[in-house]
């Protein structure tokens, strides 16, 4: 803990006020939580410009500012005559908090390489372990990688990493070819991005047997453009049936706040305000995300779409994962979303008639002016449209790397002997998928909650119960790190504050003919209704916040809503501004081929879901 000698030692006691910072790329946000009435809840929050960048080069800066606005809008002094973060030495005291904490993306946020020897094994492990500690992925170097010795260390020397996670072999096996990539790295010499002359982190989490090898290959050199520095820890990939992603993520968070943050403007001062390390943001709302699925006992996928990438993660039976999707975004990246998913994937989810010449010259606007929202209920529909595309290939590739480890040869029982799967395969299960966060300026600000859900909907497909929601105002960074030092505050903000609770989303698994019976449903509690969807509609039934219901669902043949096809579900679901959104489409998603047919479609569930009821749209897009 990086915290004031003169504050006493962290007593969950005796923390009542607690106050927090994001340092974001643009913005840095702050929040204030305090216990009221025995339950912690967020009362203030503020926010100012990031100010790591010249001409104030000093994070500080902008962490007192966005601070400020907190303690001019609690009435409570936060902030010091010397420009320090007050920490009180009482609980009686009226000004100050008992905690301060924070997270960091500022400066492009933790930027790393990771170097293994099979690309899809030990160099996947690796990737998986950097992506969780909340690093962006710059490249994967692995020797199988079909570059050439000489492009893999021309590649090298052109990124300027802040850390390389080096990894490769079994423990006890041959340790030759993770020597041979460590003999690439170091000569390369690879510059880090803060810092002139410091020594580069390398992480070694391969073969122990190669240890001493690795060791002689990145020996420190007393030279004027510095050297290594090598941290050693547990082999990711002990055995070919073990991942241990552990060790090495840890190892990544200590090095990130000693070395990066170090070097990086200001802070070496933020560092010694903090009571707990500083995380990447990142990797805080992965392990927000990590406590809620451990406490509550289920499954949980969060997105965060941005305006250049889409960050996913999930927790599926204990195992987290988080992939970045570069390129998929909102702003920066709208053309290339465009570009990958075809002009025609985005179009399938308009129900209104636009021009695809137009459809372009929004999306060149875009990429002009980035920061700019839809100012027509054309724009919106267009936008929205995108994202389901943007979001779709994301968690698309989240799933196809979230995996069982490959190069496992799997026990097969006699049910699977027809079965050509071996290892590899995703262990994202949309039927068992309990909880869909969303977070990210297309979601988080639709003008109505039901434009949010069905944007989920669409994209993620979710089968059976689960539960919709939203992030609020982006705390799940704030309450990631509180959880490390308060679980049970963290935990308590987030489900009164930070979730907005959409509603639950009810879909039947399968395929059938359109208007042929789906699923029958009855619904009691705090509301009521029955009745039964043809395959292709969709119905919402009102059930507001902090409401529930108890929902009975029968499929027809061939149709599974969760205890397999055919087999009627009960099961106690929450309300939310959505409501209950029952789907009888069918999973996979599969809309009419036909252009006419699919307008229908869509438009039918546009009027079913109500989302754009009241929006402004000129006679038939134009």
């Amino acid at each position: 803990m990086h915290a004031d000698p003169d504050v006493p030692a962290l007593d969950p006691a005796r923390i009542k006020v607690i106050v927090a910072t994001d340092c974001g790329s643009t913005t840095t946000k702050a929040i204030m939580i305090e216990e009221v009435e025995g339950v912690f809840r967020q009362t203030f929050r503020g926010e100012a410009p990031t100010t790591v960048e010249e001409p104030f080069a000093d994070v500080t800066v902008g962490v007192v500012n966005s601070v400020t606005e907190l303690q001019e809008l609690s009435g409570r002094r936060l902030i010091a005559d010397d420009g320090t973060i007050i920490r009180r030495s009482s609980i009686d005291e009226k000004d100050g908090c008992d905690i301060y904490i924070s997270t960091s993306s500022a400066g492009g946020g933790l930027q790393m390489m990771v170097a293994g020897v099979v690309r899809e094994m030990t160099a996947a492990s690796a990737k998986r372990a950097a992506l969780g500690a909340g690093a962006i992925v710059m490249d994967v170097i692995a020797s199988n990688d079909k570059r050439r010795p000489h492009e893999q260390i021309q590649r090298i020397r052109e990124l300027r990493p802040d850390m390389v996670l080096l990894s490769g072999g079994t423990d006890g096996g041959n340790s030759t070819q993770v020597v041979q990539l460590a003999e690439l790295v170091a000569p390369a010499k690879p510059r880090p991005r803060f810092g002139s002359a410091y020594q580069l982190p390398i992480i070694f989490a391969g073969n122990a047997s190669a240890r001493d090898e690795i060791e002689r290959v990145f020996t420190v050199q007393e030279d004027a453009t510095g050297g290594f520095d090598l941290s050693v820890v547990e082999n990711l990939r002990p055995t070919l049936e073990q991942e241990n992603l552990g060790p090495a993520r840890d190892c990544i968070h200590d090095v990130f706040l000693e070395h990066v943050m170090a070097h990086a403007p200001g802070y070496d001062k933020l560092i010694e305000w903090t009571n707990a390390p500083i995380m990447p943001t990142p990797g805080a709302v992965g392990d927000i995300l990590q406590t809620i699925a451990r406490t509550q006992d289920i499954h949980a996928v969060g997105v965060d779409i941005g305006g250049a990438t889409t960050d996913v993660f999930s927790v599926f039976d204990g195992t987290f994962n988080r992939t970045v999707s570069a390129n998929l975004g909102m702003s920066y990246s709208i053309s290339n979303v465009c570009a990958e998913a075809g002009m025609d994937d985005v179009l399938r989810w308009v129900h209104l008639d636009m021009e695809e010449r137009e459809l372009r010259n929004r999306v060149k606007n875009k990429m002009i002016r980035p920061t700019t929202i839809p100012q027509s209920g054309e724009a919106l529909v267009f936008e929205q449209a995108v994202a389901r595309e943007a979001l779709r290939l994301a968690y698309q590739q989240h799933k196809e790397f979230a995996t069982t480890l490959k190069g496992v040869q799997q026990q097969r029982t006699v049910g699977d002997v027809f079965s050509q799967e071996v290892g590899g395969s995703s262990i994202v299960d949309g039927m068992t998928l309990d909880l869909l966060v969303a977070s990210g300026g297309v979601l988080s600000h639709a003008p109505r909650m039901q434009q949010t859900a069905m944007m989920l909907i669409d994209a993620f497909e979710p089968e059976g119960f689960t539960t919709l929601a939203k992030d609020s105002i982006f705390m799940m960074p704030h309450l990631g790190v509180l959880s490390s030092v308060h679980e049970k505050a963290a935990m308590e903000v987030f489900e009164r504050d930070c979730l907005v609770i959409l509603g639950t989303c009810v879909a039947a698994k399968g395929h059938g003919k359109p208007g042929k019976p789906c699923f029958s449903y009855r619904i009691t509690g705090d509301a009521t209704a029955d009745g039964a969807l043809a395959y292709g509609d969709l119905a919402m039934v009102p059930l507001a916040m902090g409401q529930t219901a108890d929902v009975e669902v029968t499929p027809a043949r061939g149709f599974d809503l969760g205890n397999g096809p055919g087999k009627p579900v009960t099961r106690k679901v929450r309300g939310g501004a959505a409501g209950i959104i029952l789907d009888a489409r069918g999973r996979a998603l599969q809309l009419p081929e036909d252009p006419m047919e699919r307008r229908q479609a869509v438009t039918r569930v546009v009027e079913a879901s109500g989302m754009y009821d009241d929006l402004e749209l000129a006679p038939n897009g134009a």
